[in-house]
């Protein structure tokens, strides 16, 4: 009898061949910012710090995670954004738009607490060099966790979490979008691998309470 296990249709999804990059070499920014209360001074100080990187001739630019508002379960339905509408209903996403134009540039939006209807998501928008909106991740894996006497923090309590894997094709190559604590699943990553990612990107702002043990491990596993 036949045998009807086969092994090259082991892995799903199946795998595809790595699509050859548009570029073999380019520069990388890795933005770090301290975020205020006010929201207009944390986009004007993001929008420096993506022209600073852009003079020095990054072409791919990141941000961190939340990075227009306070990390707080507090601030997130005031600072959220419709990132659909745009416009002056999300100026974060506007001035991302507006400055991957200008200045020719890929940007990995960080990410923003985004409003949908009546539910709020932790999303990360990657721009085009010619400022569309080439994707929008919402972060699958919401960060619950409580350490007595160190730290408790519910991301749930106000976030709902995504559902899709985001991987998207740009002027430096195909990415695998994840936002912080969905670095800890290896099965996202493997996704993005089958798929043909060139690269993985997860913004994040992780915690000095249990980031330290494995934030630079687990991207070297990823």
């Amino acid at each position: 009898m036949e045998a009807s296990f086969k092994p090259e249709e082991a892995r799903v999804p199946a795998a595809l061949p790595l699509p050859t990059p548009p570029v073999t070499k380019f520069k990388i920014a890795l933005c770090q910012l301290s975020v205020a209360t006010d929201k207009e001074r944390n986009i004007a100080h993001a929008q420096q710090a993506i022209e600073d990187a852009a003079d020095k001739g990054a072409q791919l630019i990141l941000l961190p995670e939340i990075w227009n508002s306070p990390y707080s379960n507090d601030s997130f339905p005031v600072y959220a954004e419709d990132i659909d509408a745009g416009g002056d209903a999300s100026p974060s996403t506007r001035m991302l738009s507006e400055v991957s134009r200008s200045r020719k540039i890929t940007i990995i939006g960080g990410s923003i607490p985004e409003r949908s209807g009546d539910k709020l998501y932790n999303s990360c928008c990657v721009f085009g060099t010619d400022g569309k909106l080439l994707a929008k991740h919402r972060k699958i894996h919401l960060f619950d966790i409580d350490i007595p006497g160190k730290m408790t923090f519910k991301e749930s309590r106000t976030l709902t979490a995504g559902e899709r894997p985001t991987i998207v094709d740009t002027e430096v190559g195909r990415i695998g979008i994840g936002i912080c604590y969905d670095i800890r699943f290896q099965e996202l990553a493997a996704i993005y691998a089958a798929r043909g990612a060139h690269l993985l990107c997860y913004p994040g702002a992780f915690n000095m309470t249990t980031g330290p043990l494995h934030w630079e491990l687990l991207q070297r596993a990823r």
